[in-house]
């Protein structure tokens, strides 16, 4: 099985011409799409990357429009993908200070930009708190508990006031194989110590494999140090994307010189066979 980027931050790869990157995540999992990006730029990518364009089952990370904007793409009334998400995900989502230490006159809407509704109109739903098994082997994990640090961000609707938000729906994806498990990530607001312990508990395999969003742009270098010690000898892979950030890729580039891949789309990373 094969995790291929089709939309990140960064293009990884001139080859084949015409490839796109943005601000948002994506990837296909074999047969599994994770995440839609921002745009039509992960189906684009998707066709120029031959990895097919149909597929049966999507599983979306979490509310933020930079991975779910592009399902439209990806729905069709006639086949019906199924698509698994907490359900939450219909929750609306808002930002009122971005990045650049701006603080906006109304608050901006930065979740999925389509009803439930709209999206039962090209797709089966299935909502979930717990784990469920899209594939054999392949598991969404449904909302992860939170023992260690985790990223919460911007706003969340509730009871019609907009409160602090803890992005409780999001969750990762975890892969069995026969050399561990491969957990690949949208954003991991959950925390990536609590998305890795999660998906042990749930695979009962240790993760070795770490592929995606990790969020540790938010996370000061102390903190990444004291994650990297945390991770030190654990992993085989670890290829952050999106959320990342340069500093967390630099200082893990240089804790975990055997594990560090950087990736961008157009990256095709090969997993081990399935257990």
């Amino acid at each position: 099985m094969n995790v291929t980027i089709l939309a990140d931050n960064t293009v990884a790869t001139g080859i084949p011409k015409g490839l796109r990157g943005e601000w948002g995540f994506s990837a296909a999992i074999g047969d599994v799409l994770f995440d839609t990006g921002q745009s039509s730029a992960a189906l684009d990518n998707a066709r120029l990357l031959d990895v097919g364009t149909g597929f049966d089952d999507i599983v979306l990370s979490h509310a933020h429009y930079d991975h779910t904007k592009g399902l439209e793409a990806f729905l069709d009334p006639f086949e019906r993908p199924t698509v698994y998400c907490h359900p939450d995900v219909w929750n609306g989502r808002f930002i009122r200070e971005p990045a650049d230490g701006r603080t906006l006159d109304e608050p901006v809407h930065i979740g999925i930009p389509y009803s439930r509704a709209e999206v039962e109109t090209g797709a089966d739903i299935v909502e979930h708190r717990g784990p469920v098994e899209v594939r054999d082997d392949v598991f969404a994990l449904g909302e992860i508990p939170r023992p260690h640090d985790d990223n919460p961000v911007h706003l969340r609707e509730e009871d019609g006031e907009l409160v602090d938000d803890s992005v409780p729906d999001d969750q990762s994806v975890a892969v069995e194989t026969e050399d561990g498990t491969a957990l690949v990530l949208g954003c991991c607001h959950a925390g990536l110590r609590n998305t890795i312990e999660h998906a042990e508990t749930v695979t009962n395999t240790e993760v070795r494999f770490v592929i995606g969003g990790t969020h540790l742009v938010a996370r000061d270098a102390d903190e990444i140090h004291d994650l990297a010690d945390w991770l030190e000898g654990k992993l085989d892979l670890f290829a952050g994307t999106h959320c990342t950030g340069f500093q967390a890729e630099k200082i893990l580039s240089e804790r975990l010189p055997e594990a560090f891949r950087s990736v961008g789309v157009g990256s095709s990373l090969e997993l081990p066979p399935r257990a």
